[in-house]
């Protein structure tokens, strides 16, 4: 008895032990040493010890790991093709910009207290100051409605945005522009997308991918000296040319050409040729920022004869050959954006930006800033807009009533104005969580990727909850109208700076699952160079991160995470336990589907892009958990907060379960289809919001004019009582203010005191028996008042030549005697 108790104590003490190591990811000396007292404690025959002491010192002296196995495994993945071929555009993709916070979570082991440590930035005064200045002012000279039937702003807009260095956001202080960080940045084109949308993409295009940016990082010291000043001070309008009918989202395709060639003069010069389409500002600009193929085949450049490669140049619109005088209609928006054609023009080869050493060059630089400005322009302009609908929205289902109730108070209503809060709680956490990345000097291209595909996609989530809740009002254009404007240029973010469906699906994961796994790309980069030590690391680190993770995805799941610690207590410490279970399953999937798949995982796109939306939700949740902890832990924050994780949860619970059917890979393919995927449904990581949890963010919306002000702010609200949004805000206030005198009259009427009358006479007779009082009285009819003049919605005269179509002859009816 005593030795079988012995035995399974034994038993138990190593599969505690096993089970820690793993957990862990103990290095394999570790290993070893336990393998050994096992064999001490079984006392196994002989021939098992050799064999153990054997591989015991292949497998941890280097020097013969490398000959012995590293070699033959080095050779069998290239026989089998099991690493994917990397062209070399791709390869400058994958090296440009930084690897930050998704390197974490793509560990399977994320450092919580480093993802903590990431700043949540703040303002300067000096920047609040022109928040508070000069853009509440322009914000004032722009009418959104007149714009659109205009299409354009009247001249004064445009001499305060160039003298007030909108344009010049990015420009340090030293060439004269404003000199502002990425969070000023993002807060501006927040403020004016809330005001206007044509406004704000006409002063983020200049701030975005263009000239002043690629100037800044790769600009000759002449270049700077003579742009950066005429920019800052709107002297110079830029465009950037990338896009062409052949090359979208797919920039590396163009084809847009320049020719190296000696002048008459012994000058080197460009010949260049292009066809651009989709080009902001082209048709209004006076300075090109261009990208092209650069082909010097008499190696003028001392380069070598033949294909340079994409190279990126400034030209001045106003050159010989450039042809910008037509507009786009993009979908009736009214901004710039036009074609634009070269025919043989010609310039100097010092107008490549950085000078003749940068030719070639320009993919890099591209890839570089485009990271910027994913993380920055579009998240704004989505935040923006997002906080817009909401405080009209929520104000609206105040307002607005049907059958005697404010439509706010209907569970049906309730459950997108739930979205709507939770959503743009979201939103504004990621916003700000990439923006103290990017004010960092980071460069993520995976994370700004995440940040542009899942804010355009949040945000058209938003306006059409938004939409539907305002229902006819929404659809009635006009000056009243506040969300219709939003909803309409909706695709228009969807589109640009890469498309939404190859963002999700080639560059998210196609790219994080190279850039961010800690070996992957280590691994690739040895087997193309041929360099066994660094393939001898890369690989054998590679396996000791997928046991790791294989112990960490198990052992959290049955512990439904609790096995994972959080570096905070209380409420929200589940979730980062969630989140710890989730990055453990998803690193041990992407190495699965990366070993399982190899070169073919790429040409996988709807496995990809589950991938991308289990580390997009992930990037997502951890904002917004950051968001919470430094707001100061706030109580009444906790039902946006619940709402998040089990929304975001749910997502990386159907995400999974997507890659669980659709993984087809040898033997573990049935595994997943069968037992993983029932396992999975049985024990989800989140079965997603309740409508309690919902029914609490409404309620916050709807009642906390404190939560309506803090979690909706950096919008434009207007002074001018006449505008919509500030009657809205008008009408929402009374509403809020005599719905206590709307209940004490409800009251008396079930208790009989009062007779259900029209709201007029009833509330009437409740003053005169003294349900109420004069002033109450006042109050409710005040916002009656303020309630019908806002629900109303605009209507125009019908033209005088559209009446002919009217087949009525006045005074008459049809089919009477008369007619």
């Amino acid at each position: 008895m005593e030795t079988a108790w012995t035995s399974w104590a034994f038993v138990a003490g190593a599969v505690i032990t096993v089970g820690a190591l793993g957990f862990h990811g103990a290095p394999l000396w570790l290993w070893t040493v336990l393998g050994a007292g096992a064999i001490a404690w079984l006392q196994p025959p002989l021939a098992v010890i050799v064999v153990f002491a054997v591989l015991a010192i292949i497998f941890n002296v280097p020097p013969i790991r490398k000959v012995l196995v590293s070699s033959i495994v080095l050779k069998t993945m290239k026989a089998l093709k099991l690493i994917p071929e990397i062209s070399e555009t791709e390869r400058v993709a994958l090296t440009a910009g930084d690897v930050w916070v998704e390197g974490e979570l793509f560990s399977g082991r994320p450092d919580f207290k480093r993802l903590m440590r990431e700043p949540y930035p703040e303002l300067t005064k000096e920047e609040q100051a022109f928040l508070d200045g000069p853009v509440e002012r322009v914000c004032e000279m722009v009418k959104d409605y007149e714009v659109w039937q205009k299409k354009d702003f009247p001249p004064e807009v445009w001499e305060y945005i160039k003298k007030e260095r909108f344009l010049g956001m990015i420009i340090p202080k030293e060439y004269g522009g404003l000199g502002f960080s990425a969070l000023a940045h993002s807060a501006v084109l927040g403020k004016l997308t809330s005001r206007s949308l044509p406004l704000c993409i006409t002063v983020m295009v200049p701030n975005s991918l263009g000239p002043a940016e690629l100037l800044l990082h790769y600009g000759t010291k002449a270049q700077k000296d003579y742009y950066l000043p005429r920019l800052a001070r709107g002297e110079e309008l830029p465009c950037f040319g990338l896009t062409e009918p052949g090359a979208g989202s797919d920039a590396g395709s163009i084809t847009s050409s320049a020719v190296v060639f000696k002048g008459s003069d012994g000058k080197l010069q460009m010949r260049l040729n292009w066809n651009k389409r989709w080009i902001t500002l082209a048709g209004v600009s006076t300075l090109i920022g261009l990208a092209f193929r650069l082909k010097d085949p008499d190696n003028l450049l001392g380069r070598g004869a033949g294909d340079l490669g994409i190279t990126c140049a400034l030209i001045p619109t106003n050159t010989a050959g450039i042809t910008a005088n037509r507009k786009h209609d993009p979908l009736g928006v009214p901004f710039y954006n036009c074609p634009t054609q070269g025919k043989d023009v010609i310039v100097p080869v010092e107008a490549i930006i950085g000078g003749a050493e940068m030719a070639g060059k320009g993919w890099k630089m591209l890839m570089e800033c485009l990271a910027a400005g994913r993380g920055i322009s579009l998240p704004a302009q989505a935040t923006g807009g997002a906080k817009l609908a909401a405080r009209v929205v929520s104000a609206h289902s105040i307002v607005r009533k049907q059958f005697g109730v404010s439509i706010g108070k209907f569970e049906g209503v309730e459950e997108p104005l739930a979205r709507i809060g939770g959503l743009t709680y979201i939103l504004e956490a990621a916003r700000r969580y990439t923006l103290g990345g990017l004010d960092q000097g980071t460069k993520p291209p995976v994370v700004t990727a995440i940040a542009k595909y899942n804010f355009t996609e949040i945000g058209r989530q938003i306006i059409n909850d938004a939409m539907d809740v305002q229902g006819g009002q929404a659809i009635s254009n006009g000056p009243r109208n506040l969300l219709a404007h939003t909803y309409i240029a909706t695709p228009i973010g969807i589109t640009v700076e890469g498309a939404n469906i190859l963002t999700r699906t080639l560059i998210i994961f196609g790219q994080g699952a190279l850039r961010a796994h800690p070996y992957a790309f280590k691994e690739v980069d040895a087997v193309e160079k041929g360099d066994l030590t660094a393939f001898d690391n890369a690989f054998w680190g590679h396996i000791g991160h997928i046991i790791r993770n294989t112990f960490r995805s198990f052992l959290l799941s049955v512990s439904r995470g609790y096995l994972a610690s959080s570096p905070v207590g209380g409420p929200t410490a589940k979730y980062w336990r969630r989140l710890a279970w989730s990055s453990a399953s998803f690193a041990l999937m992407a190495d699965l589907a990366m070993g399982g798949l190899g070169g073919k995982l790429k040409f996988s796109e709807k496995i990809t892009g589950r991938f991308a939306d289990i580390l997009s939700w992930m990037y997502l949740i951890t904002s917004t958990l950051r968001r919470f902890e430094a707001e100061g832990r706030r109580k009444e924050d906790l039902p946006f907060v619940h709402w998040a994780m089990k929304h975001g949860f749910r997502q990386i619970t159907q995400a999974f379960d997507g890659l669980f059917v659709n993984l087809e890979m040898p033997i573990v393919g049935h595994a997943f289809r069968g037992p993983l995927l029932w396992y999975s449904r049985m024990n989800a990581i989140s079965a997603g919001p309740t409508d309690s949890l919902g029914r609490g963010i409404a309620h916050a919306m709807l009642g906390s004019q404190e939560i309506r002000d803090r979690h909706f702010a950096g919008i434009y609200l207007p002074k001018d009582p006449n505008e919509q949004l500030a009657a809205l805000e008008n009408a929402f206030k009374l509403s809020a203010q005599s719905d206590a005198v709307a209940s004490k009259v409800r009251k008396a009427v079930k208790e009989k005191k009062l007779q259900k009358k029209p709201s007029g006479e009833l509330y009437r007779d409740a003053l005169d028996k003294g349900v109420i009082t004069a002033a109450e009285l006042a109050s409710i009819e005040a916002a009656e008042v303020a309630r019908n003049a806002v629900i109303q919605v605009d209507d125009f005269p019908i033209p005088d030549a559209a009446r002919k179509h009217v087949s009525l002859v006045e005074g008459t009816i049809p089919g009477s005697a008369a007619g």
